[in-house]
């Protein structure tokens, strides 16, 4: 069967130094990216990250130093990647709470302005979890009838997490052949930032969601305590993070200007 789109849309995956957003880096990366007519492009990068690789995490997806240390560094990949991706809605594995947040701070590392605001995510994890609880391994061979070869590959992971979702949508009936409803289907809570430190109020205000202002409104925060802002923007929070408060902080001075 074939999705029904009305933009292409990138499944994606990424093999990591670890799983840290903020501080751990890429070092290979797959897309598939599936165009409304059925086209289908493909493309992988592998990234040297100019750190070490963990020994542990070698194991798990068997890139070492050596693989990369000719490989170019996600800077040098940040624009031909966000090229193919830029026009699209995006999907992944396990994606709305780490591939997309690790990818927008090495694309913001990079100085690309890299945003979620005109594209949705679907995370194909969350749709499997709502209905069956198990892994990408067992997903593909519960939905596919297949072995997944090469798992923990980021091309293996990124073609078996298309066919997963194709086999979803045609398993449930429940579940429409609708980017928009898959990408509601698959978000687990809404948040302003990708690593959940801004949330939403019911009336969808942007409020801190951790510490000592959680569930305080962003901007009542920043107009009574102005040194918070420039606390956060020192801290180690991540790099989108702080992009979401800045805008918040440029939006209400804006609107006093107004």
């Amino acid at each position: 069967m074939q999705l029904n789109l009305t933009k292409p849309i990138c499944f994606f995956d990424l093999e990591t130094t670890g799983v840290n957003i903020t501080t751990d880096r890429i070092v290979e990366i797959s897309v598939l990216k599936v165009f409304p007519n059925g086209k289908e492009e493909r493309k992988t990068w592998l990234v040297n990250p100019l750190v070490p690789i963990p020994k542990e995490v070698t194991a798990i997806h068997g890139i070492t130093d050596a693989d990369v240390a000719d490989k170019p560094s996600f800077k040098e990949v940040a624009k031909e990647i966000y090229n193919m991706i830029k026009d699209s809605d995006l999907a992944g594995f396990n994606s709305d709470r780490f591939d997309i947040p690790l990818l927008a701070e090495e694309m913001l590392r990079a100085e690309v302005d890299f945003d979620m605001k005109n594209r949705l995510s679907i995370d194909v994890q969350t749709i499997f979890h709502k209905m069956e609880q198990r892994t990408l391994s067992a997903a593909y061979q519960f939905y596919c009838n297949k072995e997944l070869e090469g798992a923990h590959g980021a091309e293996a992971d990124t073609n078996a997490t298309y066919e997963v979702l194709k086999a979803q949508i045609d398993k449930y009936k429940e579940i429409e052949n609708d980017t928009k409803f898959l990408a509601e289907f698959s978000t687990r809570k809404q948040f302003a930032d990708f690593a959940g430190f801004i949330g939403y109020t019911k009336k969808g205000e942007e409020c801190f969601a951790f510490g000592k202002h959680k569930g305080k409104l962003v901007t009542d925060v920043l107009e009574t305590e102005p040194g918070y802002f420039g606390w956060l923007l020192n801290a180690d929070f991540p790099l989108y993070t702080k992009k979401v408060l800045t805008a918040i902080k440029l939006r209400n001075f804006n609107n006093k200007l107004g």
